[in-house]
């Protein structure tokens, strides 16, 4: 009987790691857009399923035991322009070899679906999985790392290449949807489980609402 309950806790585990880079929005009987993590309801409308992996970083060649970290837990780090804090935070990725994906914060629809994903408003923010760290300490974001089982130091083959870096809402998708008329994600006209109000102007060249 063991083997057998071992591969049914293996089962479990992997679906779990497979579950948590989804993100829903559906449409409830009230007409309110709703986005989140959790399954809609049975009786949500319009559903849509998105896997926020998309984009990260490959782990095609690499070790047996950095690979199953970056599949089970991807990471990703979000960022803004002249931000020292991010630049810590990529420095710090790079040098313990943790493969992961970059998007940067620099326009309102940015903003709107940093919230939508995070829920925060601090650069940089980085998630682990299901795990959010908001700014930068390397205490913090070592512990989540070997937690999520990356290596303590890195593993990354010399012909590892880091993956582009991209806006957090891509401004073509934006476009596309704004000439479809429908309302671009994190407009007024759509209310998410985390809710955008209305920010502060920016000092300097923090986008509105955000400090690092």
């Amino acid at each position: 009987m063991r083997p057998i309950a071992s591969f049914f806790v293996m089962a479990l585990l992997l679906a779990a790691g497979a579950a948590h880079a989804q993100l829903y929005k559906w449409v409830g009987p009230d007409g309110k857009v709703t986005y989140s993590d959790v399954p809609p309801p049975k009786s949500a409308k319009q559903v849509e399923q998105k896997d926020l992996s998309d984009g990260a970083a490959s782990t095609a060649a690499l070790p047996y035991e950095l690979a199953q970290a970056a599949r089970n837990h991807p990471v990703t780090l979000y960022t803004g322009e002249k931000c020292e804090p991010c630049d810590e935070g990529r420095s710090y990725l790079k040098q313990r070899g943790v493969p992961f994906a970059e998007k940067t914060v620099t326009s309102n629809e940015d903003i709107a679906r940093l919230k939508q994903l995070t829920s925060q408003s601090r650069l940089p923010v980085l998630t682990i999985g299901r795990n959010k760290q908001a700014g930068f300490a390397s205490d913090a974001w070592g512990s989540a790392l070997s937690a999520a089982g990356y290596p303590e130091s890195s593993m990354l083959p010399k012909t590892y290449r880091q993956p582009a870096t991209e806006a957090v809402a891509p401004r073509a998708k934006v476009e596309q949807t704004a000439q479809r008329g429908q309302p671009a994600a994190g407009s007024a006209a759509e209310t998410s489980t985390h809710s955008t109000q209305s920010a502060p102007p920016a000092t300097g060249n923090a986008p509105p609402g955000f400090r690092f």
